[in-house]
């Protein structure tokens, strides 16, 4: 199995300086890979009393039904994860709030790159590491995946993100996410926030509202943002796509940002 090593972040204490207010319904926090997870997560930690939290693990698929607990109505909590959509996922989700966070798929390959080679992750793509293969064979890889060792961008985005569509999911883009953290001075900001707990089922934003996102949003308490993932000096994963890889997406994926809401 891949292992993520990230350092450990301080949020928890933290928490104790907000008045919070008791969770009453459960809410799952869901994410295609590399969207920003930590992110919301962080921001909304801010927001539920510490014991309201599901730390007992990071949610996926494979172990579901060992933690039916954090969807109980009977005992609300905050948790998260990657949920592909099928049967047992929405019959879990039934008496949540459910959060789907995504990101532009230009952006979200170079992510899936840099993350994927740099020593944060440990799994089956070391021997990629090294100098093994170039910047521009990477993200080919990102795009159509690799056989037997990594999934392509069309199989993550159909089973994480578009079946979810037209349920009861409420969509959040990390990059309007990421604009609303750093204007959360903005009366859009106040309203983007109010609507997100809204969609949470937890009530009106607090007067503090600006510091929790702060505090939750601060990148040196997230493991797996950019500056702080560990290594992957030896292949440097451009800023942008060029314009024959934002192509080669169209072809990989067509229809895909338009239906996420990036054309």
């Amino acid at each position: 199995m891949p292992r993520i090593v990230g350092k450990p972040d301080s949020l928890n204490e933290l928490n104790a300086n907000y008045t919070q207010r008791p969770l009453t319904e459960p809410v799952f926090l869901n994410s295609v890979p590399k969207c920003g997870t930590h992110l919301i997560r962080n921001i909304m930690r801010m927001f539920v009393a510490v014991p309201q939290q599901y730390h007992q693990a990071f949610i996926q698929f494979p172990i579901l039904r060992q933690h039916q607990a954090a969807f109980s109505p009977a005992m609300p909590h905050l948790s998260w994860g990657h949920l592909l959509f099928s049967d047992d996922s929405a019959i879990a989700l039934k008496h949540a709030h459910h959060i789907l966070l995504v990101r532009d798929p230009y952006s979200w390959v170079l992510a899936r790159a840099r993350f994927f080679m740099s020593d944060t992750f440990q799994g089956a793509l070391e021997h990629l590491k090294g100098g093994n293969v170039t910047a521009d064979e990477v993200i080919s890889m990102m795009i159509f995946g690799i056989h037997q060792k990594a999934p392509s961008l069309s199989e993550i985005f159909t089973h994480n993100a578009v079946s979810w569509l037209g349920t009861k999911v409420h969509l959040v883009r990390m990059e309007d996410l990421l604009r609303h953290v750093k204007n959360s001075e903005s009366t859009e900001s106040e309203a983007f926030f109010a609507q997100l707990l809204e969609n949470c089922g937890m009530g009106t934003l607090p007067d503090d509202w600006q510091e929790r996102v702060r505090v939750g949003s601060d990148r040196e308490q997230s493991g797996t943002a950019r500056e702080n993932l560990a290594g992957g000096g030896s292949i440097v994963i451009p800023d942008e796509l060029s314009n024959t890889q934002k192509a080669m997406v169209n072809y990989a994926v067509p229809g895909l940002r338009a239906v996420l809401g990036y054309e």
